[in-house]
């Protein structure tokens, strides 16, 4: 029997959503850039304007595919489209922005729907460059809001990383699985 998943990727313009889905996916990822156009093009030079995707076949029967939205708000009909079906999300900050706890809040309503079935991961990229926000400052954040989501620094380039939100993320859904 073909057993299919379905997780979702999502957060601000330019945090790594498809460098993570490519970094994961068994194959290339498909990508709808588009040259940057609006004030998208201060961070960079192509957007995602409908999604990116990629798969990862677990065994023979098993998929997992990798769904990354639009980080710009214009194109959040998107959000709840790539939504349907899904069995998590996976939220990606940057903590180079003005204001990731913003950012956080916006996409923890933006997916509120979705979270009321399916859990959430969050992984805060570009640590490296900015150590403020630190992740208990998220996590005290998350259980203020009643939201007890496990919150890694990643690095949406290593497959390591992806992969630990993944498995979180399944953890969260199964806490008996082995991985």
């Amino acid at each position: 029997m073909l057993v299919e998943n379905k997780i979702i990727f999502t957060g601000p313009v330019g945090v790594g959503k498809t460098t993570a889905i490519a970094a994961l996916s068994d194959e290339p990822p498909i990508q709808t850039d588009a040259s940057a156009s609006d004030m998208t093009a201060v961070r960079k030079g192509y957007t995602t304007v409908a999604m990116d995707y990629g798969l990862i076949q677990l065994d023979e029967n098993t998929k997992v595919h990798l769904y990354g939205t639009p980080g710009q708000e214009r194109f959040d009909f998107m959000w709840d489209i790539l939504s349907q079906g899904s069995m998590g999300l996976i939220l990606l900050l940057d903590n180079t922005r003005a204001n990731p706890l913003k950012d956080l809040k916006f996409f923890l309503d933006s997916f509120s729907d979705l979270l009321e079935t399916a859990p959430v991961v969050i992984g805060v990229t570009k640590m490296d460059i900015r150590a403020v926000p630190g992740i208990d400052v998220y996590q005290k954040y998350l259980l203020q809001h009643g939201l007890n989501a496990p919150v890694f620094e990643v690095d949406a380039r290593n497959e390591d990383d992806v992969k630990q939100l993944v498995t979180a993320m399944l953890f969260q859904i199964d806490p008996g699985l082995e991985v």
